[in-house]
């Protein structure tokens, strides 16, 4: 049982996890997701984004994660914002993501950034959809 034990002492999953009930006893309109699987195995990191996806559906709560995988974010989100050099490089769905765009984002090879690669270069904000 992992209740009694410090928030320090649980794996960083563990923690991640905690963070999101601490947003969720808050009762927030939207939850900002800022690399919520960045320092994640694998594992740790699809049950951390299949709880945001959860909320997201379950409690109809806006979720905008940051994130540099950009497998996870055209796995886990509806809509895809990109930018680079600060201004907003792509706007639009998942699968109207090109290679062209891709490399515009990140500086190199499309086929190295579609590939799964995390290029932790540039910012590809990922928000599930906003529900009524």
């Amino acid at each position: 049982m992992l209740a009694p034990r410090r928030a320090d002492h649980l794996s960083g999953g563990q923690q991640q996890r905690v963070a999101i009930c601490r947003a969720l006893v808050q009762e927030p309109e939207i939850i900002l997701a800022d690399e919520p699987v960045a320092s994640l195995d694998p594992r740790n990191a699809k049950i951390v984004m299949d709880a945001l996806q959860r909320i997201n559906r379950h409690f109809g709560l806006t979720v905008l994660c940051n994130l540099h995988s950009l497998d996870l974010a055209r796995g886990y989100c509806d809509r895809l914002v990109g930018m680079a050099a600060g201004r907003v490089v792509f706007d639009d769905v998942p699968a109207a993501l090109t290679e062209g765009v891709a490399r515009e984002l990140y500086g190199m090879e499309a086929d190295e950034v579609l590939g799964g690669d995390p290029a932790p270069v540039r910012t590809v904000a990922a928000p599930l959809p906003m529900h009524a």
